[in-house]
């Protein structure tokens, strides 16, 4: 089986060298580089399978590498910063990250982590109706085992994170959830974290959702309260 690429994006000589080694002995083919500019070029070129993306580069900082991407790709995009203020996070998930981890961190974390989002991005079945345990809510199909996800039968690339939005939104579709409730919902092991945090996911859930439905937006913010996600029906121009 050939390995899979992974970009790595560091300027830190040996930490990108550390990382390299980690992501090759677990089966996949590393490419190291050091400066944003030279990243936007190798990503043309290799089309990885995922990117791990250092915040503080040089020539071209790491949100505007990562924007660049979310341009034109749904590359999963770890985000990996000595930049440990929840402002910084919460950046990282509002631009298209699809996780972050802070330095200093395990290599072992690291691979874990690319690991969990290739099986999310690589996940879906070619039918949902093939998943053992799947339920139809509306137009969506939710394997709440494998934290998968569909819209009539296209597969939403969603992390852990948005999977949990996304199922609390749908209990039951139309219902207004305070922003506190999402939090409760999505973070379970009682971290803290601002409602900002919310607003990420759902701006990120939201563009994904839309990916699907062809630019239909049913996420609607509800001033001074929260979210509700609005059922389509079969009037609007929406994905098969």
């Amino acid at each position: 089986m050939t390995a899979r690429p992974v970009l790595v994006v560091e300027d830190e000589p040996k930490l990108a060298a550390l990382l390299c080694d980690y992501l090759r002995a677990h089966g996949f083919a590393p490419h190291a580089v050091a400066d944003g500019p030279t990243a936007l070029t190798l990503f043309a070129e290799l089309q990885p399978a995922a990117v791990l993306l250092d915040l503080n580069l040089p020539g071209l900082d790491g949100v505007e590498v990562c924007r660049a991407l979310r341009r034109h790709s749904n590359v999963p995009i770890l985000m990996l910063s000595a930049r440990v203020d929840e402002i910084d996070r919460v950046l990282g998930l509002e631009i298209g990250a699809d996780d972050y981890l802070c330095k200093p961190y395990s290599p072992r974390e690291v691979v874990a982590r690319v690991r969990a989002l290739l099986r999310r991005a690589d996940g879906a079945l070619a039918s949902p109706r093939a998943a053992p345990g799947c339920r139809a809510v509306g137009g969506f199909m939710l394997d709440d085992g494998g934290l998968r996800a569909w819209w009539r039968d296209v597969a939403l690339p969603l992390t852990p994170v948005e999977f949990q939005l996304l199922r609390t939104l749908l209990q039951p579709p139309g219902r207004v959830f305070a922003r506190a409730s999402l939090l409760d919902a999505i973070y379970t092991d009682f971290r803290d974290v601002s409602d900002r945090a919310v607003d990420s996911h759902v701006k990120n859930l939201r563009r994904k959702l839309q990916a699907a439905m062809s630019g239909h937006d049913c996420i609607a913010a509800v001033y001074g309260v929260g979210y509700r996600l609005d059922m389509p029906d079969d009037r609007d121009a929406l994905a098969s």
